[in-house]
């Protein structure tokens, strides 16, 4: 049986490979820079928001494996979503990752498995860049760091 470590490192390498939601979105309504000076990702965040509901948010960029995939499984978890939900949902994750927030969660959906990156500090910074990048363009912010 596979453990939550395997698990964890599965699917960061399954969503570092192929990311999903890879791309710009023609006629994006909110976009964010985002920049991780300790690991050098960078990443550009887009969303189109259509009615208080995100109908579709991508991201472009170069960063850790980490990063990526973390990028990859927020736009996922974040479409079709209202804007306070997507608040409610950054909470949840921040805490997950710097607080020890409920993995058990099922709000958290599939992003409970990158609870792992609890077990590298360093790291934390890197799977919050897209949750900084994407509240700064909700909140109308052309940018995000995680200093």
């Amino acid at each position: 049986m596979m453990d939550l470590n395997d698990l964890y490192r599965e699917v960061i390498v399954d969503h570092n490979r192929s990311p999903r939601n890879f791309r710009r979105i023609d006629g994006a309504t909110h976009t964010a820079d985002g920049y991780n000076p300790l690991c050098g990702d960078r990443l550009t965040l887009s969303m189109k928001l259509e009615d208080g509901v995100i109908r579709d948010v991508a991201f472009e960029g170069s960063g850790c494996a980490i990063s990526t995939a973390s990028a990859s499984l927020m736009t996922e978890s974040l479409k079709g979503r209202t804007v306070a939900e997507a608040e409610t949902l950054f909470d949840k994750f921040h805490r997950l990752l710097t607080a020890g927030g409920d993995e058990n969660d099922p709000a958290l959906g599939k992003l409970a498995v990158l609870a792992g990156v609890r077990q590298y500090p360093a790291r934390i910074k890197c799977a919050i860049l897209c949750w900084h990048a994407a509240r700064a363009a909700l909140h109308g912010d052309k940018s995000a760091t995680t200093e």
